[in-house]
């Protein structure tokens, strides 16, 4: 099975499991595959960096959804997460300072009062972040949506 991120006519971002390239590929030309915001068949491969699964971590941690016909109900509720997430994103990034893949270290040093405190967010892995839980630190693991035209 291989994990696709799609996008519509629309710019909407979905993703799709396959069970190859040339199956996803078929569905896509014949158009059987429908954006679940919209209900386009107009769909492309949208480019993705590769998801390499750890040991350590769930591979199959997020819920997806595919729809074979439009649903009102499911593009509206989609509509309005896609809407707070990008709301949320914009909040962070505003009064946030980005530390990158240093999330970890500097969570701590601000923890055990190595480094100002301010808050902050960048990229952490799933056990990197219970790590820090366990050590008592608060973090929390957000959504983040790639950044789209809509």
């Amino acid at each position: 099975m291989i994990l696709y991120d799609l996008t519509c006519a629309k710019d909407h971002t979905f993703e799709s499991w396959f069970k190859n390239s040339a199956a996803a590929d078929k569905l896509i030309k014949t158009g059987t595959i429908a954006c679940p915001a919209c209900g386009s068949t107009k769909v492309h491969k949208a480019p993705m960096a590769p998801r390499i699964a750890t040991s350590h971590e769930d591979s199959r941690a997020e819920k997806a959804v595919v729809t074979q016909q439009p649903n009102p109900e499911l593009a509206e509720a989609l509509a309005k997460a896609e809407q707070a997430m990008r709301e949320m994103r914009t909040v962070i990034e505003k009064n946030f300072e980005n530390v990158g893949e240093k999330f970890p270290e500097e969570a701590r040093r601000i923890h055990y009062g190595e480094a100002p405190g301010r808050a902050i967010y960048g990229d952490a892995t799933r056990a990197e972040t219970e790590a820090l839980r366990e050590e008592g630190i608060e973090v929390h693991a957000v959504p983040w949506k790639r950044r789209t035209n809509a």
